[in-house]
């Protein structure tokens, strides 16, 4: 178990590297001089990042039909997935070793290139390429971007700096989906990608000096045996999530097969990728993040489901549908206002454990509106205390994951903690997905925009078993401080 290293900032100190000059005591805030060009540019890019993702769901079934790829439209979000989770590790290794300007500049890269190819794509199986391409990008720059924190900014403003990152979701969760709406109504679906690499200069030219000065260069010593060996795991922890995701789009039993074999490539990986006693909730690092991927993966497969069942079971548009979760963006940004308090740090294991009783709670609300009588707003109101306690949750773990690990670990274990969040996510969207469909949900897409004839007994076995997950985290989140801490 990685213990706490007792210096607040991550910035390297080798012979080559020397250590960035410590700010003046003017450096209260994120946003105090030494730190101002740095926070806004790695926001920046967080912005954009989350305006892509929100506004892709938008733009995506109109360029699947006009690209006569529906067949294929779910591989165009497996694809991102798979190769995100390979951008994770290598980007992890790369970091710890190299430092984190590489694997950020290269990742932005990719992922600029791969918006541009799947905006100019003649064919599905190219957008798909495109999407895959986004995907290394994506996994890419979001280690790199946690390995930034952990050595550029003292442990007093992390959790300040996280906050702004989830803050950063609020509005292109709300305003994200009507911007692509318009542009793929008005301009066309393929300006939706085409436009997002050109407004990532800014940023990068405000970032990058900042980078270099307060974050750059290695901090762990020579490369080991067991970098190339954490290469070959995520090579097996995408195939294995491809093959699964696969299989839980198509239940005859033919796909069972490369069901069983993707799960023989991650079960292992994942043994090998997260830290040692992860299964298990050891205390400390490995119970951060475990819970990290309880609390992403049980929400995000509930919250898929949410707009179908209000548009197949309720009779909503689907606008209204999708406004039923927007005040979440808000509430999910003030529980990670919440948690960066300063006053509140010595409280943080019971904020957790908190908002993952809120989580399960807003879950096990959410199908109360299968029953005619009660309104189907209820499921707004839930929703909104669900973000609420996200947001208590998943910046802490962020906070709480840089805490526990030495400088020249941070990008492992960043690494560790977002396939924690995505691996979650596939298996309990697949597990739900399954279930859906066994009883009488009908075919659902990844966006799960349309439905005809669903059971409301098919919803209840995809919320209910999720809130029990939920619940299990709020166990988990006690469990998240060291013995010796």
């Amino acid at each position: 178990m990685t213990t706490p290293h007792p210096r607040d900032t991550g910035v390297a100190e080798t012979a080559d590297i020397p250590a960035a000059p410590p700010p003046g005591p003017d450096a209260t805030t994120v946003l105090s001089r030494p730190y101002r060009a740095l926070s806004i540019g790695v926001v920046s890019v967080v912005l954009l990042i989350a305006f892509e993702a929100t506004a892709v769901g938008t733009a995506m079934p109109v360029a699947a039909r006009e690209l006569d790829g529906v067949s294929l439209y779910a591989f165009a979000f497996s694809g991102y997935f798979t190769t995100s989770l390979f951008g994770m590790v290598l980007s992890g290794q790369w970091a710890d070793r190299r430092g984190p300007l590489g694997p950020l500049t290269w990742g932005i890269a990719s992922f600029a290139a791969g918006l541009l190819l799947a905006g100019t794509a003649g064919a599905m199986w190219l957008f798909i390429l495109g999407r895959a391409v986004q995907g290394l990008g994506g996994g890419l720059v979001i280690v790199a971007l946690y390995v930034i924190v952990g050595r550029a900014y003292p442990e007093r403003l992390r959790p300040a700096i996280m906050a702004a990152f989830a803050a950063s979701w609020v509005i292109p969760s709300v305003v994200g989906p009507l911007a692509s709406g318009a542009v793929t109504e008005h301009l066309g679906w393929r300006w939706v990608f085409l436009g997002i690499p050109a407004l990532v200069v800014l940023p990068l030219a405000l970032a990058l000096p900042q980078i270099r000065r307060l974050a750059s260069g290695p901090v762990g010593g020579a490369p080991d045996s067991s970098d190339g060996r954490r290469i070959r795991l995520a090579l097996a922890i995408s195939a294995g999530a491809a093959l699964v995701q696969y299989a839980a789009q198509d239940l005859r039993w033919m796909s069972l097969l490369p069901g069983a074999l993707g799960l023989a490539l991650l079960v292992p990986a994942v043994l090998g990728l997260l830290p040692r006693g992860t299964y298990r909730a050891a205390r400390g690092l490995p119970s951060v993040v475990l819970l990290r991927g309880v609390a992403a993966g049980s929400f995000i497969a509930a919250e898929s489901f949410v707009p179908l069942m209000l548009v197949t079971q309720r009779g909503l548009s689907p606008t209204l549908a999708g406004f039923s979760l927007a005040a979440g963006g808000g509430t999910w940004a003030l529980g990670s206002w919440m948690q960066s308090r300063p006053r509140l740090e010595p409280y943080r294991e019971r904020l957790m454990t908190l908002g993952m009783v809120l989580v399960a709670a807003a879950i096990a609300a959410a199908p109360s509106v299968l029953i005619d009588a009660v309104p189907a707003w209820t499921v707004a109101v839930a929703w909104g205390f669900g973000c609420f306690g996200m947001g208590l949750v998943i910046s802490s773990t962020s906070v709480l994951l840089l805490q526990l690990s030495a400088p020249e670990e941070a990008g492992t274990n960043s690494a560790a903690l977002q396939i924690s969040d995505g691996l979650s996510n596939v298996v309990l969207l697949a597990a739900g997905g399954a279930a859906f469909a066994a009883l009488g949900g009908g075919a659902v897409s990844h966006t799960a925009t349309a439905a005809t004839g669903s059971h409301p007994a098919a919803f209840a076995v995809v919320f209910l078993p999720m809130a029990a997950v939920a619940l299990a985290g709020a166990w988990v989140a006690t469990r998240v401080r060291p013995v010796s801490v």
